[in-house]
């Protein structure tokens, strides 16, 4: 991912929009080792390894979710889910798996990324939030679904956020603009008063940069939010590439 980029000095900043995987949280245990643990319970025995790269690979090859403008998925986007857990088993065992095997799978794997017990904090969020929800308006925007509310509210995490964009309300996913125009619209801002915040340097840089919305890159352990803090605290923007320029 490129060089952190940040606001300019003539920005009257406002507002900030979170991602929220890889940004707030992350999963509490590899992606790999959750599928392969509970797989097992299912008869399906496959390494977290082998697991984990496919998570990968699949990831990075399935458009994200894209519906028509004012129609999200009835689902939540569930069944766009389901397909990706199917791909990645199919990919690591050379077959698909059963449908009644992969539905009582996918399943236990669906609830078990809803508890927020599945999720972990890093270090660095509370204080963050704690510091810049003094005298900003903060957002969540993430590709993600319902599931997300619960999560960060078992983490007391609501409480920072005045709003939770998530992309299976909005009908589409970072970097499409429409993510970015909803962040916007709750809001009521100027794209030039706002700072988006993520780890992705698709989704969030790129989508940003498209959006026109400047952008702080994430990047643990040298672009924290705890650099973050600090660059808005003192205004340390010379030096830093506004993403509008």
């Amino acid at each position: 991912m490129a060089a952190p980029v940040f606001l300019c000095p003539r920005m009257s900043l406002q507002a900030l929009f979170f991602d929220a995987a890889g940004t707030l949280i992350r999963p509490a245990e590899p992606v790999g080792q959750t599928y392969a643990r509970l797989a097992s319970r299912h008869g399906v025995q496959a390494a977290p390894d082998d697991l984990m790269q496919a998570f990968r690979a699949v990831w990075k090859a399935t458009p994200p979710p894209l519906h028509p403008p004012g129609v999200p998925a009835a689902d939540d986007d569930r069944g766009w889910w389901r397909g990706l857990v199917d791909q990645v088993f199919a990919r690591v065992l050379g077959a698909p798996l059963p449908a009644q095997t992969l539905d009582g799978l996918f399943d236990e794997l669906y609830q078990h990324y809803a508890e927020p017990a599945a999720w972990s904090l890093f270090p660095d969020v509370v204080p963050a939030l704690n510091d810049l929800s003094r005298d900003h308006r903060l957002l969540v925007l993430s590709n993600f679904d319902r599931r997300l509310r619960s999560i960060l509210a078992g983490h007391d995490l609501t409480r920072f956020f005045e709003q939770i964009v998530i992309s299976s309300e909005v009908g589409a996913a970072k970097p499409h603009p429409r993510m970015f125009q909803a962040a916007l619209t709750a809001v009521g801002l100027e794209r030039q008063d706002c700072l988006h915040i993520g780890d992705d340097a698709r989704c969030d840089a790129e989508g940003a940069a498209q959006a026109e919305i400047h952008f702080f890159a994430v990047q643990r352990p040298e672009s924290g939010l705890d650099l973050l803090v600090q660059k808005v605290r003192a205004g340390a923007y010379s030096g830093l590439r506004s993403a509008l320029l």
